[in-house]
């Protein structure tokens, strides 16, 4: 994973469901009910205009998203839900059932990586990561497989020293300097 998609991966992710919502809105009139996205969800005209994915999770999460439970999901109630997630980020289980669908919109690895390593890049443990805390995981990552690569090259690459194998015969070591000034002289 890299840092570029720390910033952006949420985002997409409140995107989807933002555009999602917007199409839903636009063919329901009277608010956007569950009924009325199980059928758009499976109404040939429009199954492939809505994004089936994010259509999925906003179903599968009707009634915790209808916060009045008044049987539709208002555009407040739609915009408080991608606020909480912007500020407070998305828990695992909101996660795992967004890459279940298929509406996280990152590819597999990606996903893999984001749910395996969930605890670690959750910086202030309240269950939830952020893009933030996503992109200070990749961050630290990044960092930390630099100081190994460092690390490892210091311990054990002593061709600086010595000379590296490989060279051409126009190559020399700090070594081999030391000594072609003495037989040049």
């Amino acid at each position: 994973m890299t840092s570029s998609g720390g910033n952006s991966l949420l985002a997409g992710i409140y995107s989807g469901l933002t555009n999602t919502y917007s199409y839903l809105s636009a063919q329901s009139p009277n608010g956007v009910t569950i009924d009325n996205i199980n059928k758009i969800r499976t109404d040939a005209k429009t199954a492939n205009l809505v994004n089936q994915s994010f259509a999925s999770y906003l179903q599968n999460n009707f009634s915790s998203i209808d916060k009045d439970k008044d049987g539709i999901i208002s555009e407040k109630e739609m915009s408080t839900l991608t606020d909480r997630m912007t500020k407070q980020g998305l828990s695992k289980d909101e996660l795992t059932q967004l890459y279940a669908s298929g509406a996280s919109g990152l590819s597999e690895s990606t996903m893999e990586n984001i749910l395996a390593h969930f605890d670690e890049m959750d910086a202030n443990h309240d269950g939830r990561i952020t893009s933030e805390e996503i992109a200070g995981y990749d961050l630290t990552c990044a960092r930390q497989k630099k100081e190994d690569e460092f690390n490892n090259r210091r311990a054990t690459n002593m061709s600086v020293f010595y000379g590296n194998e490989d060279a051409s015969t126009d190559s020399y070591s700090i070594l081999s300097y030391k000594y072609s000034n003495r037989t040049n002289k």
